[in-house]
């Protein structure tokens, strides 16, 4: 068992995931989540998880951070990677937010006083995942003391939910990307219902649409000049994946402890090849959690060797995603064909773990970051200070 530093996180994970598991079928159904779920985040304060206590926030490290993800995607794994993004964007935010002063000490009060929600919206039917450098489509042009933004996005999380979209944009005279601070209520800005996917349906990722949308100069609040650094944050990803793979495991003995066909004179739970399959799972996601949670307390020890820590991150969410679709994949051998029953949680779970694989950063990506580094003699020596 890993435990964490302060357990009012968890506490708090814990009630948000309950009201999630009620709603799950609605959002699922809905492909988007409940406005109960949505109001829960908001009143529990769970929005602020990764907001210094400083600020009026908890004040999570990344491996509490983490615990409360995973916890609350037992519940419902669509609803904890939607606020994972708000979690995650706000916790890389308080931590090196190059924004002006006052503009960041206005929108942190809103998130705080108001309980906002941002997510950043940068993916695009041309470009795909930002994480392959493409130079974004949605255009900035600057008029007076303004720009005009036009373009889409896609796989924008809660879209129809969010106060606050972080848009990428390419800034023409500039000739710089950088990112666009633009309010819901904005004129021009519109949500397009598009999202209709196989699992992960909760979490909303429609498109963003931008019309001639005028955003005062001041909400360009971030210009891209050289490549970020690695983004411990966005661990939550596994962490959510884990989280589904471990309420599949959950289930899945449950099932095993309760189900006794007419052929046996005891439960399942007793047949040696669902055992073996239940001892698999357990290592699957023994071995897969051990190896994030380690990787997320270095994250928190050696702030000063983040910079040294690319490889490590990446492959905690492959391995993470891999190991997850695994053990839905045995939960779902136990339950048998009773599974696929839509009154059974496993199909969900089931459609819903495969939506790791396509989360970023992507197995390919991560296969030539490690080989890479292998291949430099010197950086490779360097990681391996810790």
């Amino acid at each position: 068992m890993i435990f964490p530093s302060d357990v009012h996180i968890i506490e708090k994970a814990s009630k948000v995931a309950d009201v999630a598991k009620t709603y799950k079928s609605i959002g699922d159904e809905q492909a988007r989540l409940a406005e109960k779920v949505i109001d829960t985040f908001r009143s529990t304060a769970y929005t602020l998880l990764t907001v210094p206590r400083e600020q009026g926030g908890d004040g999570a490290n990344l491996h509490d951070f983490l615990l409360a993800q995973e916890t609350l995607a037992a519940g419902d794994g669509a609803a904890a990677l939607s606020i994972g993004w708000h979690l995650s964007t706000m916790q890389d935010l308080c931590e090196k937010a190059n924004w002006p002063a006052d503009m960041f000490a206005q929108f942190l009060q809103e998130v705080v006083q108001e309980r906002k929600i941002v997510n950043r919206a940068a993916s695009e039917p041309a470009t795909g995942s930002p994480t392959r450098g493409g130079i974004p489509e949605t255009r900035a042009k600057r008029v007076g003391d303004e720009y005009v933004l036009n373009g889409r996005k896609t796989f924008t999380s809660m879209a129809a939910d969010l106060d606050y979209y972080l848009v990428t944009a390419y800034a023409e005279e500039e000739d710089v990307v950088g990112s666009f601070l633009i309010a819901r209520e904005i004129n021009g800005l519109s949500v397009e219902k598009t999202w209709n996917p196989l699992g992960m349906r909760a979490t909303g990722s429609d498109d963003l649409i931008l019309e001639n949308v005028h955003v005062p100069a001041e909400y360009f609040v971030e210009k891209t000049k050289t490549k970020s650094g690695p983004k411990g944050s966005l661990l939550h990803i596994p962490a959510c994946y884990l989280g589904i793979a471990k309420s599949a495991r959950d289930e899945a003995l449950q099932f095993a402890r309760e189900f006794q066909p007419n052929t046996l004179d005891k439960p399942i739970i007793h047949v040696p090849h669902i055992r073996e399959k239940i001892g698999e799972m357990d290592l699957e996601l023994m071995q897969a959690r051990h190896f994030m949670y380690h990787v997320a307390s270095l994250w928190d020890s050696y702030p000063e060797k983040r910079h040294l820590m690319a490889g490590e991150l990446a492959a905690v969410k492959v391995n993470a995603t891999k190991a997850a679709v695994k053990v839905v994949d045995l939960a779902m051998r136990v339950a048998g064909g009773r599974g696929l029953a839509k009154n059974q949680p496993f199909e969900q779970h089931y459609r819903d773990v495969r939506a790791g694989l396509h989360n970023p950063p992507m197995d390919d990506a991560v296969i030539e970051l490690l080989a890479s580094q292998a291949a430099d003699f010197e950086k490779s020596k360097e990681n391996t200070s810790f």
